[in-house]
């Protein structure tokens, strides 16, 4: 297997993925049947500048060179051979937020990521006029609030993007977004098509496009005198899984690679968002499946059979990459808390053996021994309740978070409930949303998880199950995160004049093994429901919370929130928590 290995990244037959996440940039290589090879990473924090969230496009370029040779390195580790092509590649990166570049490309104000929510009054105003509901963090309500706002800006933009929209464009000089993503910019119209591979009518794939009615509607409201242009104009090509999204240019093999090593040429798929590379590396891209991404963000997607009957403030309505419509509840908080407590555990363990001379224990260990006691806890976390709110919470309509544990004083205040209640409490906002799906009567088969916390086996995946009261089942590969994700579009252009994404993943990706399903219990879902009622009656202690405590991040304060560990999501590296993330965190 290794000597195959080696001829096939010397001939060039491997697939490269690259995803950004939030808190580390992972670049994977995967071999012909699909499984990763190679892998290397590059941490990074976002920063807090002029009281937004942001990353500078410097940081971008070098984590990306940084990532790309931890990869290089490892391949040459392994296989003794240094790779100067791929059969093909692909980049992710967290969903939504703004990019916004003048007509000589020049960034107009520094990147506003997913996790600003200052775009109130005008995803207000874009939702009621849609009949449509447009998340704080979605591209077309942060341009709308700038124009609302009168930045000077506004008057300059020539193209708006994501991240992942931006990298792509670097590399191969085309403003085209996977379809995923652009629906992170703007509603896409997702009118039911032909299931057929795109290649056999080309026409079906044309119609996974913004929203013709609503763009109008839009523009209508925004007003294309205040920004010299129709939205159509400023937005990227929107483009499904499978079709040619360009090649690699001479300058962006160089940018990607100083070296010089690496040739220009290779193909790229459509860039993608973290969450619809999480879709893809839990083989849930087909109606009546799902998937739940756990890291800095949590967010569960659900594939529909059928449109919502209405729209939800707390449900957006995004695409898997092949366009198909997707419920996503999106939480702004995840498991940064839990990664906290686990610090100040894996600290403890550290003070007492240098007091003692005892063995120290490694953070995994630190959360395996975490989990087990939070799986034989009380259902309900005897009365704790926890709030993970690191930031505001648009699912919950909290506009700024503070992370609050309380107890009454007949609660069972043990370890194992101290944790179930951190665990519960990440969950909580997350089922929600989801109990509005339930309310839609939508269908769900099961869930699959990903993400660094379920590397813990047992007690995570089981909590979920009860907060969702659904089977929630984890793949071995899952926890590759969204790097794999993408590396597999990118396979799928080789496959999709011939058959759909669905049937790819199916049949020749994931060959069901390896795949361990959990099933809801009665007791823990009564305790998790239990829980849920004393957390919503206690929503407001958020507004007391932040009221009493006036301290802010500082104006370039970079990694702000606990750094988490993670392997998704994902749109989820420091802690144990999900890189698709969109958000990942580390451990």
């Amino acid at each position: 297997m290794g000597e195959d290995r080696r001829q096939q990244v010397a001939d060039g037959r491997t697939t490269l993925g690259i995803e950004l996440g939030s808190t580390r940039i992972k670049a994977v290589l995967i071999d012909e049947q699909h499984r990763p090879i190679a892998s290397g990473d590059h941490e990074w924090e976002n920063a807090f500048v002029d009281g937004r969230w942001t990353y500078s496009l410097e940081a971008v370029e070098t984590g990306l060179q940084a990532a790309y040779a931890a990869l290089v390195a490892d391949v040459e580790a392994q296989y003794g051979v240094r790779p100067t092509t791929f059969r093909a590649a692909g980049v992710s990166a967290m969903m939504h937020g703004y990019l916004a570049f003048d007509a000589d490309d020049a960034l107009l104000v520094p990147f506003r990521t997913w996790r600003n929510t200052s775009t109130g009054p005008a995803a207000a105003a874009l939702s009621e006029a849609l009949g449509f509901n447009v998340p704080l963090r979605w591209s077309v309500a942060h341009l709308y609030q700038a124009v609302l706002d009168e930045e000077p800006h506004v008057a300059e933009v020539a193209r708006v993007t994501t991240l992942a929209g931006y990298v792509h464009h670097r590399l191969t000089g085309r403003d085209v977004l996977g379809v995923g993503d652009a629906s992170g910019m703007f509603p896409i119209s997702t009118d039911p098509i032909s299931t057929d591979p795109i290649g056999t009518d080309p026409i079906d794939a044309a119609t996974r496009d913004y929203d013709a009615a609503m763009l109008t509607t839009a523009d209508e409201l925004i007003g294309t005198a205040r920004l010299g242009t129709d939205l159509r104009a400023l937005f990227p090509e929107v483009l499904v899984a499978g079709q040619d999204a360009g090649a690699l240019t001479p300058e962006g093999a160089a940018w990607l690679d100083p070296t010089g090593t690496l040739e220009p040429g290779l193909p790229l798929c459509p860039p993608e968002g973290d969450a619809g590379t999480g879709m893809v590396a839990t083989n849930a891209v087909a109606p009546r499946t799902g998937n739940v991404s756990v890291g800095t963000s949590i967010f569960a997607m659900v594939v529909l059979e059928r449109p919502l009957a209405q729209a939800h403030e707390e449900l957006d309505v995004v695409t898997t990459p092949a366009g198909d419509a997707v419920a996503m509840v999106h939480c702004n908080n995840g498991a940064s808390e839990i990664a906290a407590w686990a610090r100040v555990f894996g600290r403890f363990s550290d003070a007492a053996a240098e007091r003692t001379g005892g063995t120290r224990i490694d953070i995994d260990d630190v959360y395996a021994t975490l989990l087990a006691e939070a799986a034989d806890a009380d259902p309900d976390a005897g009365g704790l309740l926890s709030y993970n709110y690191l930031a505001g919470e648009p699912v919950t309509g909290v506009a700024d978070g503070r992370p609050v544990l309380v107890r009454s004083p007949d609660g069972r205040f043990t370890l194992g409930n101290l944790v179930r209640a951190e665990v519960q409490g990440a969950f909580a906002t997350l089922a929600i949303g989801m109990d509005v799906l339930h309310d839609e009567d939508v269908a769900v088969d099961r869930m699959t998880a990903h993400g660094g916390l379920f590397r813990t086996p047992g007690a995570p995946q089981q909590l979920l199950a009860a907060a969702l009261d659904v089977p929630v089942a984890l793949e071995e590969t899952a926890g590759e995160g969204g790097a794999w994700g993408i590396a597999v579009l990118a396979a799928y252009l080789a496959h999709a004049d011939t058959t759909d994404l669905a049937t790819f993943l199916g049949e020749q990706v994931f060959d069901g093994d390896g795949v361990h399903v959990a099933e809801p219990a009665e007791r823990d879902v009564a305790g998790f429901r239990a829980y849920l009622e004393r957390f919503r009656a206690g929503l407001p202690l958020q507004a007391a919370a932040v009221a009493a405590t006036t301290t802010r991040p500082t104006e370039t304060t970079a990694g702000a929130e606990p750094s988490l560990q993670t392997d998704t999501a994902g749109t989820a590296d420091t802690a144990q928590t999900a890189d698709t993330t969109e958000k990942e965190p580390t451990r």
